[in-house]
């Protein structure tokens, strides 16, 4: 498979630091033959991602604040410059909501830590996608996000990132059915639990992973390289009759019941 993604071009949101779930994609995308754009919001996040774009061999480091309408715009005339014949995988890995907001009662959640986590989480898949309709279309490209379980059950101290989860797996669904006709697959992968930044802001985290190593058919959590590996699948060839899905990588966890 060291040629599977030979001349494909991979725009990247959502690396935050090397054990980033979107680095793990990245990766699996460059042993097979990718080249990357990689952004990046904020200074802080770009002392972090920065040497793991020039690792990588990304041709751009692009700022992007997703909830900033200017500079998505700036990125992808950015983006439509350098590869003005398009590109073929969007990797949307982007979430966020209040700390204040994953702790306690979900009925407690703000009006204003809801409409942030949902902006944030699932709508700015909506827009990325819309501006990366006409570059994907011209090579038939793919768009991958990520998910978890908690959007499909309650996890304790998710919340409202699992409410946003849940409208981010039916944004899947609705652009798979828009895009389709232009040549563009959306699928989701629903990751089972990895050691990342965001995890570490979820109170009870360290539990969430011992439960699932205890008790998935696996018996093991899955790692940064098994979930790239269901990336390359998904937006590569071999995916080609997939899409509006999620997929889960979990260990099979999901399948359990009591």
């Amino acid at each position: 498979m060291n040629d599977l993604f030979a001349g494909k071009r991979v725009l990247v949101f959502g690396v935050a630091n090397e054990r980033s779930i979107a680095w793990g994609i990245a990766e699996a995308m460059k042993r097979a033959g990718a080249e990357f754009i990689f952004t990046y919001a904020g200074e802080q996040l770009e002392r972090r991602v920065r040497p793991l774009s020039e690792q990588i061999g990304a041709r751009l480091l692009l700022p992007c604040d997703v909830t900033d309408d200017q500079q998505v715009d700036a990125l992808f005339e950015q983006v439509g410059q350098h590869w003005p014949d398009g590109f073929d995988v969007l990797i949307h890995a982007v979430a966020f909501a209040n700390r204040e907001d994953l702790d306690g009662r979900f009925v407690e959640t703000s009006r204003s830590g809801f409409a942030t986590a949902l902006d944030v989480s699932a709508y700015s898949l909506v827009l990325l996608a819309r501006k990366s309709e006409p570059l994907l279309s011209r090579r038939r490209g793919s768009i991958i996000t990520l998910s978890y379980y908690g959007a499909e059950k309650v996890i304790q101290n998710y919340n409202v990132m699992g409410v946003a989860k849940a409208a981010l797996e039916a944004c899947v669904r609705y652009l798979a059915n828009d895009l389709g006709p232009s040549g563009i697959r959306v699928n989701g992968i629903s990751a089972g639990p990895v050691k990342t930044l965001a995890a570490a802001g979820i109170r009870g985290f360290k539990t969430i992973f011992s439960v699932v190593e205890e008790r998935a058919p696996m018996r093991r959590n899955v790692t940064q390289e098994d979930i790239g590996n269901a990336a390359l699948f998904l937006c590569s060839g071999l995916g080609s009759g997939v899409t509006g899905e999620i997929m889960h990588v979990d260990s099979g966890y999901n399948i359990l019941g009591f």
